[in-house]
């Protein structure tokens, strides 16, 4: 097997455990948002931290903690708790259409930030994909009586956490475990509250539970163990694939909440996500050529410099 065919393998399978996400949380919806979420960076921290200590760069973390870039990785911290504990709160809520939705919408949120944060020229495809989105999310809007929330802050918060990780010069599993580090403290304290019984009684599962006890590991699993993969990906497969395929991982957060979750789903919500899925088309097509234009572009040159050699 080649060295890019183990790339797609790899990202195919962190975006199927990604798209399980919603079956584990709303199998554990008596666990509240708050205490899952304090479980997910706890169970995460641990398993990054002993990949890192194994791989003797726990250090790095320290590093990344005390450096100049502790500030963005604060805000990244704050921004992807928020996500997390939007996800979780909307698939317990009987949300998962609205979540899946958000990480459709996130592609053409993190291109309008490129284009007003860091002065990336965008092409007419990418234009009319963001206006196709906006008119899907602006009919689902009308159509609903009121904005898709949820979407929305899902989109916001993990394309300005990818915006702000592009100025950490830290490997992904480093700058993770750095920002679970910071969350620590207080899901400790979250825990302790609610174990001590202050959270009411239907909190401080683990103990309490051998079944739940069991299952809430998990989800440090399923948090750590695809991004390891995405990154494995990431170094091996071209953008336009790698996200291509990462669109895999909303459609079956999406078929999940409706087949198996039952979620209704309204005329304006069908519309609506034909718009987005058709931006997502036109994106994905215009990424794809690109791409292949710059390997063109590669190879040529490498012939030219071969040649004249």
């Amino acid at each position: 097997m080649t060295e890019a065919r183990k790339g797609v393998l790899a990202v195919v399978l962190a975006c199927l455990i990604w798209g399980g996400g919603p079956a584990y949380y709303r199998h554990l919806s008596q666990v509240a948002a708050p205490e899952m979420l304090a479980h997910r960076t706890l169970w995460t921290l641990l398993i990054f931290g002993g990949v890192l200590l194994a791989q003797r760069r726990l250090g790095a973390v320290a590093g990344l903690l005390q450096g100049a870039q502790r500030g963005r990785v604060l805000l990244a911290t704050l921004l992807i708790s928020a996500n997390w504990f939007i996800f979780i709160w909307a698939v317990q809520s009987g949300h998962a259409v609205e979540a899946s939705l958000g990480y459709y919408i996130f592609p053409l949120v993190a291109v309008l930030i490129g284009f007003a944060a860091f002065g990336e020229r965008l092409a007419l495809p990418q234009v009319l994909s963001v206006a196709l989105a906006s008119l899907g999310v602006g009919l689902l809007t009308y159509g609903l009586g009121v904005a898709p929330l949820i979407a929305l802050s899902l989109a916001a918060t993990f394309a300005s956490y990818s915006a702000l990780k592009r100025g950490v010069s830290a490997p992904p599993i480093v700058s993770v475990t750095a920002e679970v580090a910071v969350m620590a403290p207080v899901a400790l304290c979250y825990l302790a509250y609610a174990e001590l019984g202050l959270a009411g009684p239907s909190a401080g599962w683990f103990g309490r539970d051998l079944s739940l006890s069991l299952w809430l590991p998990w989800t440090g699993l399923i948090t750590g163990v695809p991004l390891m993969l995405f990154s494995y990906a990431a170094r091996r497969v071209s953008m336009a694939t790698l996200g291509l395929v990462q669109f895999l991982n909303p459609t079956l957060q999406f078929l999940t909440a409706v087949l198996v979750f039952l979620e209704p789903i309204s005329r304006w919500h069908l519309l609506a996500f034909g718009l987005i899925w058709l931006a997502l088309a036109i994106y994905s097509a215009a990424s794809w050529r690109q791409d292949k234009a710059l390997r063109r572009a590669s190879v040529s040159a490498g012939t030219s410099a071969t040649a004249v050699k």
